[in-house]
């Protein structure tokens, strides 16, 4: 009996030692399941409140970093530029930066030069790099592309560089002439020698003032605001009339053709002074006795209709190294030529700025020692004008629907040339 009763007991306690264990473990797996882990700290929810939604619209690439330089958010920019691989920011530059101000809270900015991957091209990409804390354990990435901004500086520093010495050689010309006219006072013939040098250098000056004129005012003004329908048939004859003289002088013959029933629309005054432009290019470097042509046809295209104005010469023709870049302003195929022709290096420019703002384009086919044909491409009258229209009453409607919503409209941004 004594011996049962040992049994019990020790069943009893056994018992109620399961329970007490069984009801500990139960609640240590209760916490367990409540404590965040730590891959839950990688996932967008640990984010501040609406951090997620102003990182979607800004035009910069951004990423977060965690206290442990894992990528916690990163935009399709930031992968495009090659920021983040594998979950991890990928450049050390700005991986010791957000470590550093992880450390201090301290916002850091810089300029660095990458290398482009898996394109083969040898130019870095340039971007600047801005490092702030957010929040206690988090730190923002924001990258800028620069690489386009530092491509047209350069553009406008060789640009004004061009002007400056294209400049600088007439005036000087004419200076030193004058002097010259001074000191042959006593010789009448050295003076008329020297007046006419005179005149030509002015008349490249002339010329070179007015063509900068006419490129600024077709990089800057709407052609489309004072759009018309414009004759082929009329900008042919102008062309043609632009150059009659130079053209006698050599004694080439210019002819057109399939000119009839043409239209294009656009600004007739930018209209006339690309075509003219390929019409005096094709008489000046044409040898003496031989012929221009100018033709003028209807194409389908994708997008309409399109009128397609060729422009063929007999000339001594472009290389393939030149024909890349005969359209970049001041450049020249044959210096020596240009100056005797008064050629600037801005007609072709202007071409080509006029093509583009009229939703058009040119093109060069040339062979050297055979000849060359600039082709002008522009959307016909009808077409143009009816998709000219359409784009204005979207934009009618657009300016509507912001005027009757409450909120503020921003500017968008600004697209640079």
């Amino acid at each position: 009996m004594d011996v049962n009763a040992a049994v019990a007991a020790v069943a009893a306690i056994a018992g109620v030692l399961t329970g007490v264990i069984a009801v500990l473990a139960f609640r240590f797996s209760e916490r367990e399941q409540r404590r965040p882990t730590r891959s839950s700290l990688h996932t967008d929810p640990v984010l501040p409140p609406g951090v997620d939604t102003v990182l979607s619209v800004l035009r910069s690439s951004a990423v977060v970093l965690d206290e442990a330089d894992s990528v916690v958010k990163a935009s399709s920019a930031a992968y495009a530029l090659g920021l983040v691989r594998g979950g991890r920011l990928s450049v050390e530059p700005m991986l010791q930066m957000a470590r550093d101000t992880r450390r201090d809270g301290e916002i850091r900015q810089v300029e660095l030069d990458l290398p482009r991957r898996g394109t083969g091209r040898g130019e870095a990409l340039a971007v600047s790099a801005r490092v702030a804390p957010l929040g206690s354990r988090l730190v923002l990435l924001l990258v800028e592309d620069l690489t386009e901004a530092r491509r047209i500086e350069a553009v406008r520093r060789d640009f004004v560089a061009n002007v400056s010495h294209e400049l600088k050689t007439p005036v000087g010309a004419l200076s030193l002439l004058s002097e010259a006219v001074m000191d042959a006072s006593d010789d009448p013939e050295a003076v008329q020698r020297f007046a006419g040098r005179m005149q030509i250098e002015a008349t490249r000056l002339t010329n070179l003032v007015q063509e900068l004129i006419d490129l600024s005012r077709v990089q800057n003004d709407d052609p489309l605001e004072d759009a018309e329908p414009v004759r082929v048939d009329e900008l042919v004859a102008e062309a043609i009339d632009r150059c009659r003289h130079q053209a006698g002088t050599k004694q080439i013959t210019m002819a057109a053709g399939g000119t009839a029933d043409l239209h294009v629309w656009g600004n007739r005054g930018q209209l006339a002074a690309a075509l003219g432009n390929l019409v005096e290019n094709a008489v000046n470097y044409s040898p003496a006795r031989t012929r221009v042509g100018i033709a003028a046809r209807r194409v389908a295209a994708p997008g309409g209709e399109l009128i397609e104005l060729a422009v063929t010469d007999q000339g001594i023709g472009i290389s393939d190294k030149d024909k890349e870049r005969i359209f970049e302003r001041f450049y020249r195929v044959d210096p020596a030529r240009s100056r005797a022709t008064g050629g600037t290096g801005l007609g072709l420019a202007i071409v080509k700025h006029v093509a583009a703002s009229h939703g058009g384009e040119v093109t060069v086919w040339s062979s050297e020692g055979q000849g060359s044909t600039f082709t002008l491409r522009l959307p016909e009258a009808g077409a143009a004008r009816d998709r000219t229209q359409q784009q204005a009453r979207l934009d009618e409607e657009a300016g509507q629907s912001h005027e009757s919503s409450p909120y503020v409209s921003l500017p968008a941004p600004e697209v640079l040339p």
